[in-house]
C-alpha cells in the first residue's frame, strides 16, 4: 500500500462512515486485517486516485480495550498500511470528549486536521463553534463538515493535502491522572469558547429527557413499551401494504395460469414462481419496518441510554450493558451483529454473545412468523397479532437470556466487563436518509434472500410435479403425478414419523427441511404444495392463509391446530437454520467446534422443547 494513506479515526456514531462515502464517493472495498476478524474499509479519494482512504473501527481512545479499538491502533502504530496522516471526525455537540484522541495523536506525533460533524445542531441551538478560538487554544487545523449536503469537504481535503507526512512516533501510556486532566483541560477550553451562559444550553433538553427515560424505574417502564410498539408495529403499521402486495401477487398468478392452465411451464411460471416467490416478498413491509425501527433508535440517541438500562440485569446474567447492541442488531440479522460483537472488550462476553445471537429473532424469521401469527389469529384483530409478534420478541430474548446465564456459570473466568457507552444528544432523525437506510438494508435482505427462494422454488416445483407421463387420450399433453406420488411427496412421506410428534405431517415437513437453506423458503414450500390439491392441479384462489386454515391430515382433522402452531413458532424461535450465521461463528469465534455445538446444540434444543409443548398441549386437546 502506497505512503499516501490518510486515516479515519473517530468515535462510534460520530458520523465517520458518512464523511468516509463522501470521500470515496462509495467507491471502496471492505478488507480484513492481518491477524484479526475485524474489517476496515480501504478507498481512493474522489478525483485523485494516489490518496488512499481508510476507514477505522469506531473508537474511544488509542489506548485499546476492545478487538476494533486495537484494530485502529494497529492501523496507525504497526507500520503495516503506511499511516501518514489522520482526519480526526470529532462530533460538534460532544466535541469535548471526542477531541482526547487529538492530544494522543499530537503526542505520538502524526499529522492530522479535525473534521467536526453535526455542527447543524450546535447552529440550531445558537451556540456555533468559535473556530478562530479553538484553533488558537488547541493548536489543532479544524474544519466544519456537513454529511447531509458534504458542505466543508473541499477545504477538508485541501487541509489533508496540506499536512506533512509522518511516520507515527511512539504513544507512551497514559494514567489514569493524566486522562482526567486532559478531559478537564478540554472541557474548560470549549466552555470558554461559547458565549456566555450557553455553555449548558445544549444538554439542558437531553438531560431533562433523560430524567424520565434513564430513571430506575420508569425508564424500564419506558424500554419496555418504546420497544414492544417498534415489534408490535410490524403487524399494525404493514397491515394494509401487505395486503395489496398479497392481492397483487394473486392476481398475477391467476393472470398467468389463465393463459393456458394444462401447460407446464405456464403451471411453472404461475405456482412454482410467482405464487412461491410473492408468499415471501408478502412480509417485506414487515422487514422495512423492523430496519425503520432500528435505525430509528440509533439515529435518535436511545440505543446507547436502552443499553445503559439493561447494563444492571445483563450483569447478572453474564453480559453488560455493551452487549445489548449486538443483541438488538441480531434482531435485524445474526451476520453483522456477530461482527458488532467485537467491540466487546471480555473474551467470555464475546463468546456467549456470539452463542445467543442466532436466537433473536432475525429479519428472516418475520415471514415465517407473520405467517404462523397469522394463522393462530385468522379473521381476527390485527391488535392481537401485532401483540403476538412483539411477544415473540420478548420471548426469544428471554431464551437467551436464560441460556446466557446458564453459560456464564459454566464458563468461569476472573476476566470482567467493560461497559463504556457514550450518551449522545437526543436528535430528530433524519428522516430522508433514515428511510433511505431501511430500503437499501430491505434491499439487500431481497437480494440475500430472493435467489435460495428461486432456487428452492425450482427444486420444489418439480419434485411436487415429477415423474410425468403422456396422456393416453391426447399423447401432446403431459401428466404430472398426484402430490403424494411425486417426489416430494414420497421424500416426505419417509420422514414423517420425524414430525408426526409436532403435531404436522409431511407436507409441514418438507418446509422445515426446506428451511435450513434459508427460513424463508419455509414459507414459500408451504405456499407451493399447499397449492396443489391430492389431484396435482393447482389452485390460486385462495390466499396463503385462507388454504392453510383449511388444511387437514389424513384423518382429516385441522393441520394447524393451537398446538401445531405454537410447537412451529417454538421450533423456529430457538432453532439455527441459517448456514451464513454458520459460517460467520466459525470466522468470529476461531472455532469449527463451537459452530458445530451451536448448530447441532440449538437445533436438538429445539425440537425437544417444541415437541414437549406440542405433546403437552395436546393432552389437553388444544
Amino acid at each position: 500500500m502506497s505512503e499516501n494513506v490518510v486515516a479515519l479515526v473517530g468515535a462510534p456514531n460520530s458520523g465517520k462512515t458518512t464523511l468516509y462515502n463522501w470521500l470515496t464517493k462509495s467507491q471502496y472495498k471492505t478488507v480484513n486485517y492481518p491477524g484479526s476478524t475485524v474489517d476496515y474499509a480501504v478507498g481512493t479519494l474522489a478525483g485523485d486516485s494516489e490518496i488512499q482512504i481508510i476507514d477505522t473501527p469506531g473508537t474511544y481512545s488509542l489506548f485499546p480495550k476492545s478487538q476494533d479499538e486495537q484494530v485502529t491502533h494497529d492501523v496507525l502504530f504497526a507500520g503495516t498500511l503506511g499511516v501518514r496522516r489522520v482526519i480526526l471526525v470529532c462530533d460538534g455537540t460532544q466535541i469535548e470528549r471526542h477531541l482526547l484522541i487529538g492530544y494522543q495523536l499530537q503526542q505520538a506525533g502524526i499529522s492530522f486536521v479535525v473534521a467536526v460533524t453535526m455542527n447543524d445542531l450546535l447552529v440550531k441551538n445558537k451556540i456555533p463553534l468559535n473556530l478562530n478560538f479553538i484553533r488558537k487554544e488547541f493548536d489543532f487545523s479544524f474544519v466544519l463538515f456537513d454529511g447531509v449536503n458534504g458542505a466543508g469537504l473541499d477545504a477538508l481535503i485541501t487541509e489533508v493535502k496540506k499536512l506533512p507526512p509522518r511516520v507515527p512516533g511512539q504513544l507512551d501510556p497514559w494514567s489514569a491522572k493524566k486522562f482526567e486532566q486532559t478531559s478537564d483541560l478540554i472541557e474548560k477550553k470549549i466552555n470558554i469558547s461559547r458565549p456566555a451562559g450557553k455553555q449548558n444550553q445544549l444538554l439542558a433538553r437531553t438531560q431533562g429527557i433523560d430524567r424520565w427515560l434513564l430513571h430506575p424505574v420508569f425508564g424500564v417502564a419506558f424500554f419496555f413499551i418504546i420497544m414492544s410498539v417498534i415489534f408490535a408495529s410490524i403487524f399494525w403499521v404493514s397491515a394494509p401494504v401487505m395486503d395489496a402486495v398479497d392481492q397483487f401477487f394473486a392476481w398475477t398468478a391467476r393472470a398467468i395460469l389463465s393463459v393456458n392452465p394444462q401447460s407446464l411451464w405456464v403451471q411453472f411460471l404461475s405456482d412454482g414462481l410467482v405464487v412461491s416467490i410473492g408468499a415471501v416478498l408478502v412480509f417485506v413491509p414487515q422487514i422495512f419496518i423492523l430496519f425503520l425501527g432500528i435505525g430509528f433508535l440509533e439515529s435518535s440517541g436511545y440505543l446507547s441510554r436502552a443499553s445503559t438500562i439493561v447494563d444492571r440485569p445483563l450483569l447478572a446474567l453474564g453480559l453488560s450493558g455493551r452487549s445489548f447492541v449486538p443483541l438488538l442488531s441480531g434482531f435485524a440479522c445474526a451476520v453483522p451483529a456477530m461482527m458488532a460483537s467485537r467491540n466487546l472488550s471480555s473474551k467470555k462476553e464475546r463468546w456467549i454473545v456470539n452463542f445467543i445471537i442466532p436466537l433473536m429473532t432475525c429479519s428472516a424469521r418475520i415471514p415465517v412468523f407473520a405467517l404462523l401469527i397469522g394463522l393462530l389469529f385468522y379473521r381476527q384483530s390485527s391488535w392481537w397479532a401485532g401483540l403476538a409478534m412483539a411477544a415473540m420478541y420478548f420471548l426469544s430474548l428471554a431464551v437467551g437470556m436464560t441460556a446466557s446465564f446458564l453459560l456464564s456459570k459454566i464458563i468461569r473466568t476472573k476476566e470482567k466487563s467493560l461497559f463504556l457507552m457514550e450518551l449522545p444528544l437526543y436528535r430528530w432523525p433524519r428522516w430522508r436518509v433514515l428511510v433511505k437506510q431501511s430500503i437499501l438494508r430491505t434491499q439487500g435482505y431481497i437480494r440475500r434472500a430472493g435467489p435460495m427462494i428461486f432456487l428452492f422454488a425450482v427444486i420444489l416445483w418439480i419434485g411436487a410435479h415429477f415423474p410425468i407421463e403422456k396422456e393416453i387420450q391426447d399423447p401432446q399433453i403431459w401428466k404430472t403425478a398426484s402430490l403424494d406420488q411425486s417426489y416430494l411427496g414420497q421424500l416426505g412421506k419417509n420422514m414423517e414419523p420425524l414430525f408426526e410428534p409436532l403435531g404436522t405431517d409431511w407436507r409441514v415437513g418438507i418446509g422445515l427441511i426446506s428451511a435450513f437453506a434459508a427460513r424463508e423458503v419455509f414459507v414459500s414450500s408451504l405456499a407451493l404444495v399447499f397449492n396443489i390439491p391430492q389431484d396435482g392441479k393447482p389452485d390460486s384462489e385462495k390466499g396463503l392463509l385462507k388454504t392453510l386454515s383449511q388444511a387437514t391430515n389424513e384423518k382429516g382433522q385441522a393441520l394447524f391446530k393451537f398446538s401445531s402452531v405454537v410447537g412451529l413458532l417454538i421450533f423456529f424461535m430457538i432453532a439455527l437454520q441459517c448456514m451464513s450465521t454458520f459460517i460467520v461463528s466459525i470466522k468470529e469465534n476461531h472455532s469449527l467446534k463451537f459452530a458445530l455445538g451451536q448448530l447441532v446444540g440449538l437445533n436438538l434444543l429445539a425440537y425437544i422443547v417444541s415437541v414437549s409443548v406440542v405433546q403437552f398441549l395436546q393432552m389437553f386437546q388444544i
